[in-house]
């Protein structure tokens, strides 16, 4: 049975490190045995159909990359129905009036959401944070480089989150969803 994924590529092309070119990317992919395979932006972000279910297959696809590609990242997957829960989860819609800077900081593993728990306890000034299945919702009002809240799950949880803005998680939700509705 099929289901649509997504890949969410840690640090890929972000200033001049870790430079790959989405051609391959979703070339490697297509070789991997993936089928419709589409990337969004230039930072790592891959929706692809998984023909037959696969375990560890973020640690497989980092694999893959640093062989055949020659850079390391940290692959994050996310099924297209915990996209759809991160979507409806967000608690931060109603005030983050920027998408921008609204960001998605999405957890390899479960068990890492416990660790942020301290974090929801802060005062962060006009900062915001939230949490939902597998992620953390940062507003960043001001900065997001600049953003304490950030740098805190980001220094917490190290590479083992990856983040998004609203406006790239929205655009993979509608990405998965128009092949979901036009197979």
């Amino acid at each position: 049975m099929s289901s649509r994924h997504i890949a969410l590529l840690r640090g890929i092309n972000v200033g001049k490190a870790k430079r790959v070119a989405m051609a391959e990317l979703r070339a490697l992919f297509e070789q991997l045995g993936f089928r419709d395979v589409r990337t969004l932006l230039n930072s790592g972000n891959v929706v692809f159909t998984v023909i037959r279910p696969k375990k560890n297959l973020g640690p497989a696809l980092e694999k893959a990359i640093a062989e055949r590609l020659g850079v390391t990242s940290r692959v994050t997957i996310l099924t297209a129905a915990e996209l759809d829960a991160i979507v409806a989860a967000n608690p931060l819609l109603k005030v983050a009036t920027n998408h921008s800077r609204l960001m998605v900081s999405v957890v390899n593993s479960a068990a890492d959401m416990e660790r942020l728990q301290p974090l929801l306890k802060r005062e962060w000034g006009a900062d915001r944070i939230g949490v939902g299945p597998r992620v953390a919702y940062l507003w960043c009002p001001d900065s997001i480089l600049d953003s304490e809240v950030a740098i805190a799950v980001a220094k917490m949880l190290g590479d083992g989150v990856t983040s998004r803005n609203w406006t790239t998680i929205s655009k993979l939700h509608a990405l998965v969803k128009s092949k979901a509705t036009h197979p």
